[in-house]
């Protein structure tokens, strides 16, 4: 009896083993697809400003002009061999309110809303200072060909002078400055 149940044990185990390789054989089929990644990398640009309201303020002393910074993040990819960029900026609000300051038309000659830039590189910096316009854009930075930032982006500021003229009647007023960054 023992021996009956070992031959039936052993071709069962036989049957059982040549099954699963029957199953297995018929379940190895592999199949092959291939597809073309392509991409058109663009020039880029983008700015945020950091520092979102400038308050221009006055040192200790009698009429020392008033000064203020305002910071800015950059990114920007210009292209391999003709690229170039520029960030610019433009007072696209006067200062509001009669007998303050203005850009557009200052109450006394020679008063004026000035900057000087800091870009980082790839960037470079305007050469200041430059009175700020109402009618045009005027220069922060500007890239060459094959710039790049940082993917985090690159930092840079407009330090800002107001004259402060006896003149100007006593208030808050605020002007708005809007900045553009472009890239080709």
């Amino acid at each position: 009896m023992k021996h009956s149940q070992s031959i039936w044990r052993l071709t069962t185990a036989v049957i059982l083993l040549a099954g699963l390789g029957a199953v297995s054989a018929f379940g190895q089929f592999a199949a092959t697809g291939t597809t073309t990644l392509s991409v058109t990398v663009a020039a880029e640009a983008s700015i945020s400003i950091t520092t979102s309201t400038t308050t221009l303020s006055s040192t200790p002393g009698l009429f020392v002009d008033y000064t203020g910074t305002t910071a800015f993040l950059y990114k920007i990819r210009t292209t391999q061999s003709t690229g170039t960029g520029t960030i610019n900026v433009k007072i696209t609000s006067d200062f509001a309110g009669a007998g303050g300051p203005s850009v557009a038309t200052p109450p006394s000659a020679g008063d004026a809303l000035t900057y000087s830039c800091t870009v980082a590189a790839p960037g470079t910096a305007c050469t200041g200072p430059i009175t700020a316009l109402t009618t045009a854009t005027t220069s922060v930075g500007t890239f060459g060909a094959g710039a790049s930032s940082a993917k985090a982006g690159n930092a840079g500021s407009l330090n800002w002078t107001l004259t402060n003229d006896p003149v100007y009647k006593t208030g808050t007023y605020t002007a708005t400055a809007t900045f553009t960054i472009s890239a080709t």
